[in-house]
């Protein structure tokens, strides 16, 4: 549990301390990208609390759900529907399943 944090630190501290700016038409899709990465991993902690944790799962639905959550957003966006409201909505309810499960399961209900 101590490498995800350690991670995480990392992560944030590269995020704040590197000059990178996106282009304003990436936003969206970017958005949508991480909400899905968000989800796969809260749902790989989720399973390898519940003890039925696959790698081979995790990676591939981290990497697939990024993907395919961008490309429906940039296909909704070239069509001129805002298909990254679905997105975002979709995500965010997941990841707040996922924590709410991972709440209660460490706390032993």
């Amino acid at each position: 549990m101590i490498y995800p944090i350690i991670g995480l630190i990392i992560g944030i501290f590269l995020g704040l301390n590197m000059p990178i700016s996106l282009p304003q038409e990436y936003v969206k899709l970017l958005s949508v990208a991480l909400m899905a990465v968000l989800d796969s991993v809260l749902g790989g902690m989720r399973s390898a609390k519940e003890g039925n944790y696959d790698n081979q799962i995790f990676i591939s639905g981290f990497f697939v759900n990024a993907f395919v959550a961008t490309l429906l957003c940039y296909f909704g966006e070239r069509l001129g529907i805002d298909l990254y409201f679905v997105g975002i909505l979709a995500f965010g309810l997941r990841i707040f399943q996922n924590i709410a499960i991972i709440r209660r399961l460490y706390l032993g209900k």
